[in-house]
């Protein structure tokens, strides 16, 4: 389902943006070397609920997983990239940690993602990888809006991805988003332009870039969540929630 939101819903959208940014920026802050992924959890855990919010992967259980998640924030680390399952970890220096989040807010979701090193143990080739979500990131945003088609969107991505050397995996990407987490269209991060849905105003996208640095295959945790590179190489990952407006786009998930 393509689900268009009113203008009301959109406005409810904003808060719910400036939520998950919120938090995403205080758990960044926190996530220190010797911060255990179970705190960082337990932090996410509260800032939801003192907000009044909901969280949408503790009751979260697809097909793809092994549900419910029962956490309240993804945590993937150096060679994870997606659905990281937190657990009894502390994080090292010079680690690559993404944090990926999403939270309901007046019936209304947000979804983000961000991914840093923790400490001053950071590495040429993995600021470079981050950096390269980033751009990916902001060259579908600015692509973004009435009357594009997908294909558009995913190709600005894929363009910036191949550009910077990494292999693109197509299985999971970014999605539509609104009174749930996870709707259509899926937005893959390569594509072909001129090709898909058409954006309208009042769809919710959660662009998503992510990369592994010299493979497109993933392999399982026996967690049945965590998604990890094949060749154990570090990987990255950047998300905004955006909604298409009637001359543009606007970025929900950016701090106030």
């Amino acid at each position: 389902m393509i689900e268009i939101l009113t203008l009301t819903e959109v406005l409810r959208a904003r808060d719910t943006g400036a939520l998950v940014a919120e938090i995403l920026h205080t758990l960044r802050g926190r996530a220190t070397v010797g911060t255990n992924l179970l705190d960082i959890d337990r932090w996410a855990q509260r800032m939801i609920a003192d907000a009044g919010a909901e969280s949408c992967y503790v009751d979260y259980a697809p097909s793809f997983g092994r549900g419910p998640f029962g956490h309240y924030v993804c945590t993937s680390v150096n060679d994870a990239v997606l659905h990281g399952l937190p657990h009894d970890y502390a994080l090292a220096d010079g680690d690559l940690l993404t944090l990926d989040l999403a939270v309901s807010l007046g019936g209304v979701v947000a979804d983000s993602a961000i991914s840093f090193v923790v400490g001053d143990g950071a590495r040429a080739e993995d600021v470079a990888l981050i950096e390269a979500t980033e751009r990916a990131l902001a060259a579908a945003i600015a692509t973004v809006g009435p009357g594009v088609r997908l294909g558009d969107v995913s190709h600005a991505i894929g363009t910036v991805l191949t550009d910077a050397g990494y292999p693109v995996n197509t299985e999971f990407g970014g999605h539509g988003v609104g009174t749930t987490m996870h709707q259509d269209p899926h937005v893959p991060n390569t594509g072909r332009p001129g090709r898909g849905y058409t954006l309208r105003p009042g769809l919710l996208l959660a662009l998503e870039p992510w990369v592994m640095a010299d493979t497109d295959e993933l392999v399982t945790d026996p967690d049945g969540w965590t998604l990890r590179s094949a060749t154990g190489c570090r990987t990255a990952h950047s998300e905004h929630t955006v909604a298409i407006t009637d001359d543009g786009a606007e970025i929900l998930t950016l701090p106030r």
